[in-house]
């Protein structure tokens, strides 16, 4: 028998299962995209039945993929964080679509949040600015806007989590005995956990309004007993430990075996996102970054903490280019397009779709293309959104610099996009520092399988994870100092045009 985990993956854009051994490589997997609803400007939302669906359907397709002789021990789930969703714990179906973390409807919210005075007092307790992109406002929304929400309150059957949560209630059981669960890595993510003590904060609910009943209970993965255990009747066809819960970008830190302070990756998806190891240490930001929970990887170290930098539009970006102007079939041909052309011919993309996030925090900025010409082609329209997302990442690794007073010797990368050379050399070439692209892509689902099987006694110790990375490719930065300084400069000067757009 050759043992495995499994690895939920509830993303912005589609749902995994993986299945690893416990070498931690890929076995098989299974994926599935869902819809992406867009009912107004600035509103984005998922079905969450739909992706309730998907998720049996991915664990079904790797179960099946999977060689014979391989024994499941037990099932870690990792998420898109923030994005939010209400149901009825009696029906198991949700009031309304699941609110996404890029969505910005409750802009105007946030901002009478800010000029009433809160912002200090949230950002001294959780570590975070108010902003559209964390959870408080959309339960918020939902509370104040669907009738529904109010009567289920009433009565007790209203659940509000992430979608960790949603996932872990259903595979778990759902209306029959689901279990009602978040981590600290997800419930730091919604301005309403303090980062001191990782429990709800019974002053921010009282000012945010939201009572706390509806709300999941917060427990770590590591350690702990398992969450709770799968139906022999659902997907899995067993009864199954669920003994992980990771927010994505947590769980790619923990994959990439970035468990010591300054340990630093980036994970590509449809946002960008930098997480620095802070230890045990929380490190407030004086640079427009994120204190948020990290995975604690042993006993002795209960809590542990990163700075993050979040970058609203990278994937999405391209997704943009191919589903809403048609300048590519699919995502990968923007390598090749990218490479048809020495440079971006003069065009600079800042892909602000719904503002701009760390270090600048600009709810009214918008997307913004500068530099048109006669000249311009689709191909320096792609090369330029392949060196937005590049510069994003100088400008989240700065701020990191920074506030930590060291910098970076290098970087691991993870994420889809991490396929395309094109765009990792030119993050080498944009930072100044080699670029380390691991062997397992896929770090976010592997993060979430080793912390169930670290949870379960898989592996002793972290130590033991940390000797299973390995490189894929090392990307050296080929631009000399003069070239890179010049081009950073040009990107500062288009996100300055690309702020307050809104207000103007």
């Amino acid at each position: 028998m050759s043992d495995v985990l499994a690895a939920i993956d509830q993303g912005t854009s589609g749902s995994r299962c993986f299945l690893f051994d416990l070498l931690g490589r890929p076995v098989s997997s299974a994926y599935r995209e869902h819809a992406q609803i867009c009912p107004a400007p600035g509103f984005v939302e998922h079905d969450p039945v739909e992706i309730r669906d998907n998720v049996d359907r991915v664990i079904a397709e790797a179960l099946r993929a999977a060689p014979g002789g391989t024994r499941l021990l037990g099932i870690g789930v990792t998420n898109q964080r923030e994005t939010t969703v209400a149901w009825d714990a009696e029906s198991g179906l949700p009031i309304h679509n699941a609110i996404v973390w890029q969505d910005s409807r409750t802009d105007e919210d946030c901002r009478g949040l800010i000029a009433a005075g809160l912002e200090d007092r949230v950002r001294m307790r959780t570590g975070l600015p108010i902003s559209t992109y964390f959870s408080a406002t959309k339960i918020r929304w939902l509370l104040a806007r669907v009738p529904e929400a109010g009567r289920l309150l009433a009565t007790g059957r209203l659940r509000i989590g992430t979608m960790d949560s949603w996932v872990i209630w259903n595979l778990t059981g759902g209306p029959s005995g689901g279990v009602h669960v978040t981590d600290p890595t997800n419930a730091s993510r919604t301005l309403l956990c303090s980062l001191e003590t990782l429990a709800w904060d019974p002053e921010l609910l009282d000012r945010f309004g939201i009572p706390a009943g509806p709300l999941p209970a917060i427990r770590p993965s590591i350690p702990g007993e398992p969450y709770g255990w799968t139906s022999p009747a659902g997907p899995f066809g067993a009864r199954l430990p669920v003994c992980g819960d990771l927010g994505d970008q947590q769980a790619a830190l923990f994959g990439q075996g970035c468990f010591a302070a300054g340990d630093i990756k980036t994970t590509y998806g449809t946002g960008a996102f930098l997480l620095q190891h802070t230890g045990e240490t929380r490190v407030p930001s004086r640079h427009g970054l994120l204190t948020t929970a990290a995975a604690a990887s042993a006993p002795p170290a209960p809590r542990a903490y990163a700075l993050e930098g979040s970058v609203a539009d990278a994937g999405s970006a391209v997704q943009w280019l191919r589903d809403n102007l048609g300048v590519v079939g699919a995502a990968a041909e923007t390598e090749a397009l990218a490479r048809s052309v020495p440079d971006s011919g003069g065009v600079l993309f800042v892909p602000a779709f719904s503002g701009l996030f760390a270090p600048h925090w600009d709810m009214t900025a918008r997307g913004t293309i500068l530099g048109l010409t006669r000249f311009t082609t689709r191909a320096h329209l792609a090369r330029a959104t392949l060196e937005a997302i590049a510069f994003q990442c100088r400008e989240v690794l700065d701020a990191m610099t920074a506030d930590g007073g060291k910098a970076a010797r290098a970087l691991k990368v993870d994420g889809g996009a991490t396929a395309n050379d094109f765009l990792m050399q030119l993050q080498a070439d944009v930072l100044g520092i080699p670029v380390l692209r691991p062997a397992v892509l896929e770090t976010t689902a592997l993060g979430a399988s080793q912390a169930a099987g670290l949870a379960l006694g898989a592996w002793s110790s972290v130590s033991e994870l940390a000797a299973l990375w390995r490189a894929d490719r090392i990307f050296e930065p080929a631009w000399d100092e003069g070239r890179r300084g010049e081009a950073f400069r040009r990107w500062k000067r288009g996100v300055e045009r690309a702020k307050g757009w809104l207000e103007e």
